[in-house]
């Protein structure tokens, strides 16, 4: 029984962060999407959408793994992998709360400009994203893991999450740092 719910936190953990996550932010993308038919409207309900999965897989991914340790009297937050995760799960969480803030900007009455905004969600959601990936690296490195999988496919599995950690870096400093204008 412990070890079915301990196998559903890196299912989910893994759908949440490496699947919604990733698609939420390359969906802005023209050339990385499925979704790039989408005007940026359409793409930012998308983006709200994958967050909220995010959020929800997460969220499960974390009950599934406190359920374990509790059915098996084990202590919380003892590795660096469960530190890292308390992390991304809260900085996730107000990455959310602040994507809110970027849409209803007017209601909220805020007084920075929507581009700020928008650079500064940006910003902290790159932040996120690659917090995200040290901590799907750093479970790499657990007992668990390192006990089911061996060889050149955990070497496989630790440079895969960088990636698309790549591009997503990519994306995001094209899209919001100035660019130089050339002069000839």
């Amino acid at each position: 029984m412990v070890t079915g719910l301990f196998s559903w936190h890196p299912v989910c953990m893994t759908v949440a962060f490496c699947v919604f996550m990733t698609e939420g932010v390359l969906l802005f993308s023209a050339e990385g999407s499925p979704f790039c038919f989408k005007s940026r409207k359409g793409k930012v309900r998308v983006h709200w959408l994958c967050q909220v999965l995010v959020l929800t897989a997460a969220a499960t991914g974390l009950g599934f793994i406190v359920a374990s340790k509790s059915v098996s009297e084990h202590p919380h937050l003892t590795s660096w992998h469960s530190l890292l995760g308390s992390c991304t799960l809260a900085s996730t969480l107000l990455q959310a709360v602040f994507g809110i803030s970027v849409t209803f900007h007017k209601e909220l009455h805020l007084s920075l400009p929507p581009s700020r905004l928008k650079l500064y969600h940006a910003t902290c959601g790159l932040l996120v994203y690659l917090l995200a990936t040290v901590t799907v690296v750093s479970a790499l490195f657990s007992d668990w893991f390192q006990a089911s999988v061996k060889g050149p496919v955990w070497w496989v599995l630790l440079l895969l999450p960088f990636f698309p950690a790549l591009v997503v870096m990519n994306q995001i400093t094209n899209a919001y740092l100035p660019r130089k204008k050339m002069s000839s």
